[in-house]
């Protein structure tokens, strides 16, 4: 008995050494690397690493990135990207120290990575034992991942708050929660700085190739700015950024019997705030159009997220709701009664793309739109891979090009994806919502260090260099950077 004992402690404090030992090694790759961004959120976590990434490659700084998302990818310096090897194909965070030794043999300037942690506690693992960062970015918060981290808003982004660094600095184009996130920056001595999506103009946006928003590339250009990247190149590295797998995206199909499809990938957005906001801005951009017919892709571990798909429905106004996946009555359920009828269950959990999609594109008319929301994994990974077989519709694009005779300027072909959002979005999508959130600017001080950046200036009780999103809605424009007057003493605008 005391020789098992002995066993037990002496393999105890092997153990404890080798572990000792490893964590050692982590910290020393941590410090060999000056600035680490750890980006988290709710939605486009993965778009917002690349554009980062994109924007310090831009001002010549060595930098490496790793992505989580749809497709877990390493990005080389040079920009060029494998995927990340899984054993068993299991995600564990514990990844992040072989990601963070990888990058550590490059000397980089900066490592951008995004948080794979859902758990709060696994969170703060995340921050304050693998990554360490020196800049954490928090994008937003959406209603998802609410059985983690709900069961409320403000839970939620009070715990995705425990990605803040501590005595660090961290970016966010949050709004609604600000003052959230500011309560707990104020604990972690952190440093909250706004990204206000109203400094990127819609020309800067135009630059990209592929759909991303104002929120995005304002926070990009922050973490740019604060590592010393002038806005100029740091906007043309993300435009050469290749962009995320589960980036939003339209293709157009030539279906069998003649018909016309404009698919829609919005598996990306799989949370119900974000699906209707891209697929109004596509609607609103021509980039689909009706009639519109929805696929909901389903998975046994988010029945409450398959439930979220079915109840926007009415908002979508679809002809027909196809629902793939299993268990699809988890989404056919949630469609409100008098929008039930057009349900379509195509689910199972073994069934083939093979065996579904014949059925769903035979229902389909000679020239509509399909959108595919939910979760990307499971069929929905094999509706894709079945629609890339489909022949492009040569016609689509012949029609895109050619300019029209009633036109005055010719049109380019790509489409502008940016030319009518702010106000499609607001009038679409917020009168819906049950209190809506007016949209304002930001007053900035003309002093500081970031005066000329766009970020917000703090109120005199205000703890920091920055301040919340202003809520007064009275601000007066003039000829000052980015068209803000900053208020006077007394809190109100000035006069003339």
């Amino acid at each position: 008995m005391l020789y098992l004992y002995f066993v037990l402690l002496t393999g105890s404090v092997l153990l404890l050494v080798a572990g000792i030992v490893e964590q050692r090694r982590h910290y020393a790759s941590l410090h060999s690397i000056p600035s680490r961004v750890l980006v988290n959120g709710i939605r486009g976590k993965s778009s917002i690493t690349r554009l980062c990434a994109g924007a310090l490659r831009g001002g010549d700084l060595v930098t490496v990135a790793k992505t989580t998302g749809t497709a877990a990818r390493f990005i080389h310096p040079d920009a060029t990207e494998e995927p990340v090897y899984r054993k068993f194909g299991i995600a564990n965070v514990v990844e992040q120290i072989g990601i963070v030794r990888r990058a550590a043999t490059y000397r980089p300037d900066a490592l951008v990575i995004e948080c794979m942690a859902v758990m709060p506690a696994l969170q703060e693992v995340n921050q304050s034992k693998l990554i360490r960062s020196t800049i954490g970015v928090l994008c937003n918060v959406r209603e998802d991942h609410l059985a983690e981290m709900g069961p409320t808003l403000d839970d939620v982004a009070r715990s995705l708050c425990r990605s803040m660094p501590e005595d660090g600095i961290c970016v966010t184009a949050e709004k609604e929660r600000f003052h959230i996130l500011q309560e707990e920056a104020d604990a972690r001595n952190c440093q909250l700085i706004y990204a206000d999506p109203e400094t990127v103009t819609d020309e800067e946006l135009r630059g990209f190739s592929w759909f991303t928003f104002k929120e995005n590339v304002a926070i990009a250009l922050v973490v740019a700015e604060l590592l010393g990247v002038e806005r100029r190149v740091a906007l043309q590295g993300m435009y050469d950024a290749p962009p995320d797998p589960g980036v939003l995206s339209v293709e157009r199909y030539a279906a069998p019997e003649g018909k016309r499809l404009a698919f829609a990938n919005v598996f990306a957005a799989n949370d119900p705030e974000s699906t209707l906001m891209n697929i109004n801005q596509l609607l609103d951009l021509g980039a689909i159009h009706r009639p519109l017919n929805v696929v909901i892709n389903c998975r046994p571990d988010r029945v409450e997220r398959n439930g979220q798909m079915g109840e926007i429905i009415p908002d979508l106004q679809p002809d027909h709701v196809f629902v793939i996946g299993h268990p699809a009555k988890s989404a056919i359920d949630a469609i409100p009664a008098e929008w039930r009828d057009r349900a379509v269950d195509l689910g199972g959990e073994r069934r083939s793309a093979e065996e579904f999609m014949p059925a769903l594109l035979g229902r389909l008319s000679a020239d509509s739109s399909l959108v595919a929301i939910g979760n990307i994994h499971g069929q929905g990974e094999e509706l894709l891979e079945y629609l890339a077989e489909l022949p492009a519709d040569e016609a689509a694009t012949a029609d895109a090009a050619r300019p029209s005779a009633t036109a005055a300027p010719a049109q380019p072909a790509r489409l502008d994806p940016y030319a009518s959002y702010p106000m499609a979005y607001e009038e679409r999508y917020q009168a819906s919502q049950t209190q809506e959130i007016p949209v304002v600017r930001i007053p900035v001080q003309p002093s500081g260090p970031y005066a000329d950046a766009g970020y917000a200036a703090p109120a005199p009780h205000q703890r920091g260099p920055y301040a919340a999103p202003a809520q007064q809605t009275w601000q007066q424009y003039a000829d000052e950077p980015y068209g803000y007057v900053p208020a006077d003493e007394g809190g109100q605008p000035p006069r003339p």
